[in-house]
């Protein structure tokens, strides 16, 4: 990958001229480290979310796969801690808790919380040793959640990030071509991740926390991101789950695919058969998708 070819990042497509812009960037600015070049290249080629936040977690990972092959050199990475996928030091505080065993309106009215500094560390505990996926580091826009009861009781967490590049059975369902698919993906958000927590033993939870989070994380997104999306997805692993919460929240089972979830403990191919299902967030959902450049959407017409 010496010769430099037009290639699509995250969405977006880089030209030979941007690539050559980026190779340039890298060697003028590579004393100021890996951080700041990603800065300067956000901001020379406007590579931003429609918040105005420039991209510079997907910058630098597109640095990193350029200099994997050899399009450019990075400076050498200045590590202040050991090498490896960034770990998770689980406490007491996440250890398995008093059981809880009600009916649902027990526990109403729910309360989605964004998780903030303060309980971030608490969040990856508890996905980290009760989700079988593990913690992973999500890449681009995302949220996470808790989700109380009533009393204040953590209940459940929930991670929703950018989507799934391609998915056949997803994109044939939208009926988009890959343009439409590379302008308009940011519109579709994954849940990546869903967890009760293990000692929470409620009828109808689960589904009640996804229509809960379908009617909010549109008002959280476009807050955060400056835009609301019109999909929402996830794949389930039909090894271990039949998606019966995502049916009961009336979320649209599309197929199955082999290819790995996004964020998998080990980050590899295991060839586990996932399910996706999908949940409109508007009633012309794949004919917004299809369209060359989506309007912002209004949450009252959303819904």
């Amino acid at each position: 990958m010496n010769d430099l070819v037009a290639i699509t990042f995250c969405g977006r497509r880089f030209s030979c001229d941007e690539l050559a812009l980026i190779r340039q960037a890298a060697l003028d600015y590579a004393p100021l480290g890996i951080t700041e070049i990603a800065r300067t290249i956000c901001e020379w080629l406007d590579w931003k979310r429609p918040n105005g936040r420039v991209k510079n977690h997907e910058c630098r990972l597109l640095l990193e796969r350029l200099h994997h092959h050899g399009v450019l050199t990075l400076p050498v990475l200045r590590r202040s801690g050991r090498r490896g996928p960034r770990t998770v030091t689980t406490d007491t505080r996440s250890d398995a808790q008093t059981p809880i065993q009600c009916r649902l309106a027990d526990l109403k009215p729910l309360r989605l919380a964004l998780i903030e500094d303060s309980t971030s560390a608490l969040w990856r505990q508890f996905i980290e040793r009760y989700h079988y996926l593990g913690c992973r580091v999500p890449v681009g826009a995302h949220l996470r959640y808790f989700v109380h009861g009533a009393q204040g009781q953590i209940l459940a967490c929930l991670l929703w990030t950018s989507p799934a590049w391609k998915m056949a059975a997803r994109d044939r369902w939208i009926g988009w071509n890959p343009d439409q698919r590379a302008r308009n993906l940011q519109y579709i958000v994954n849940n990546s991740r869903f967890l009760i927590l293990p000692w929470v033993k409620v009828k109808s939870l689960a589904s009640t926390i996804l229509a809960r989070s379908a009617r909010q994380l549109p008002h959280d997104w476009h807050q955060h991101y400056g835009y609301t999306p019109l999909l929402l997805e996830t794949l389930v692993d039909v090894t271990r789950f039949n998606g019966t919460c995502y049916r009961a929240a009336n979320w649209i089972a599309l197929g199955e695919t082999t290819a790995r979830g996004r964020m998998d403990r080990h980050h590899k191919t295991l060839g586990t058969l996932k399910r996706i299902f999908v949940l409109p967030l508007h009633r012309r959902v794949q004919q917004r998708l299809c369209t060359t450049a989506p309007p912002n959407v209004s949450l009252t017409d959303a819904d």
